[in-house]
């Protein structure tokens, strides 16, 4: 299964960073990259620097398999790992179908003075964030694939980082830049699972 992660892990690279950057730009004339990492050590920054070593993590743990580093034993049976092969899959064809749905709103990070639309339909009806969403289902699905330790403190390092970057970076983004709109909406649709983090509108 070890290949086959590697396989995975750059096959998801490729469509939600390299060909979505190319539709984005076919469509509109514009990357929809906003890399503002801030300062060190803020917010920004953070959830950048976890999700980054979190993904390296991720993507080493096959490799290390293939030098011959065990899995964890109770973990050793096919099943998990052909489950996780599959979970993984249908998280990217699942991050890249979101990605595609937010239309000319697609950004990576955050531009204070940019106001984009706040899409609320399609898969944003049953979460706010199905980009990140999705993209857990395919850290998750690797991880039980190559279920290694490196694996499990890649999931957890990546999981903190978007975590940062939603509740620190994105909301109150769009809370600013979206008001009261925002507010309704993040009241009525969870986080990451439906009906899950939800939150009241602030006063």
């Amino acid at each position: 299964m070890a290949v086959i992660s590697i396989a995975l892990w750059i096959l998801f690279v490729l469509l939600v960073d390299v060909v979505r950057h190319l539709v984005q730009r076919w469509r509109t004339g514009d990357s929809g990259l906003r890399l503002r990492f801030g300062r060190v050590g803020s917010p920004p920054w953070l959830a950048v620097a976890l999700q980054l070593v979190g993904g390296m993590c991720c993507f080493g743990a096959p490799v290390i398999e293939l030098a011959g580093f065990p899995a964890l034993s109770f973990l050793e049976a096919m099943w998990p790992r052909v489950l996780g092969v599959i979970v993984a899959a249908v998280g990217i064809v699942a991050a890249f179908g979101a990605q595609l749905w937010m239309g000319s709103s697609w950004r990576i990070g955050v531009d204070e003075a940019e106001r984009t639309e706040l899409v609320t339909t399609g898969p944003f009806r049953l979460v706010r964030n199905p980009i990140y969403a999705a993209g857990l289902l395919v850290v998750i699905g690797l991880t039980f694939a190559v279920p290694n330790v490196l694996a499990f403190a890649g999931f957890a390092v990546v999981l903190a980082g978007i975590q940062v970057q939603v509740r620190l970076v994105e909301e109150p983004h769009l809370r600013r830049t979206h008001g009261i709109a925002y507010d309704q909406y993040a009241a009525t649709v969870g986080r990451f699972l439906p009906r899950v983090g939800r939150v009241r509108p602030v006063a």
